[in-house]
């Protein structure tokens, strides 16, 4: 799966604040994720991360 930073990623379940959008800070065999919405930083191997992955979304630079 081709996950970036930059990328905010729309996941299946929500955190704890109700949030279900993260932005990916870090990718490899680990991803960093930020909350969108409490700003909360977790680090999640990228296995459970793909597996709960519902949607990509990526800005793409315009010209």
């Amino acid at each position: 799966m081709d996950v970036r930073v930059g990328d905010i990623l729309e996941m299946k379940k929500q955190h704890p604040c109700g949030e279900k959008r993260f932005l990916v800070l870090r990718s490899g065999m680990d991803f960093r994720i930020r909350c969108t919405g409490c700003g909360r930083e977790v680090l999640v191997p990228r296995a459970k991360v793909e597996k709960n992955i519902k949607k990509i979304i990526r800005e793409e630079p315009g010209d």
